[in-house]
């Protein structure tokens, strides 16, 4: 016998919508890109450029497969792009091959130790980035810098914690898709 509505006892779901772990996390991901493009210089050294989306194409796919996510990611990359100046479809494409690695292989990275996470990460920025660098060598004839690209992946990849508070945050943030 069914339960009248209003004796049904409340479930504690915390709804998380796109707005919480799409939109918020992506203008994060713009501000954090532009200020740490300033020029400013201390002892010699300038601030370091990551790819701040890559910790987003990471972490996106694990919290919940969605169809906002990798549009959002087409638009992250087209921004990086126009900002950087390099050829339009490159951090598109550099963002959206490890989504799709992320995506299909969600099933075993699901919920696993940090340590597994993390080196999934710095698989997931080694693609990015040699995507990358193959379209740069393509549309430019000549390969770019391996040193300048190293001094882009260090800091790219220290940025895993965020895409862990990410994951510990949202990953069970609405049980309905369990």
């Amino acid at each position: 016998m069914r339960r009248p509505a209003a004796a049904r006892r409340p479930s504690a779901v915390r709804v998380v919508g796109p707005l919480q772990w799409i939109v918020y996390p992506s203008l994060a991901a713009i501000a954090l890109t532009v200020v740490l493009a300033t020029p400013i210089e201390m002892f010699g050294l300038t601030l370091p450029e990551p790819v701040v989306p890559l910790v987003l194409a990471f972490a996106w796919p694990l919290i919940r497969p969605s169809i906002l996510a990798p549009v959002m990611l087409l638009v992250l990359g087209l921004f990086l792009d126009l900002f950087r100046g390099s050829p339009l479809g490159l951090w598109p494409l550099a963002l959206l091959a490890p989504y799709g690695l992320v995506l299909l292989s969600r099933p075993y990275i699901a919920g696993q130790d940090t340590r597994l996470l993390f080196g999934w990460y710095v698989g997931a920025c080694l693609l990015a980035f040699a995507m990358a660098y193959l379209v740069v060598t393509i549309s430019f004839g000549m390969p770019p810098s391996l040193i300048s690209l190293f001094w882009q992946i260090v800091p790219t990849v220290l940025l895993f914690p965020l895409a862990n508070i990410m994951l510990e945050r949202f990953d069970d943030g609405d049980l309905r898709f369990r």
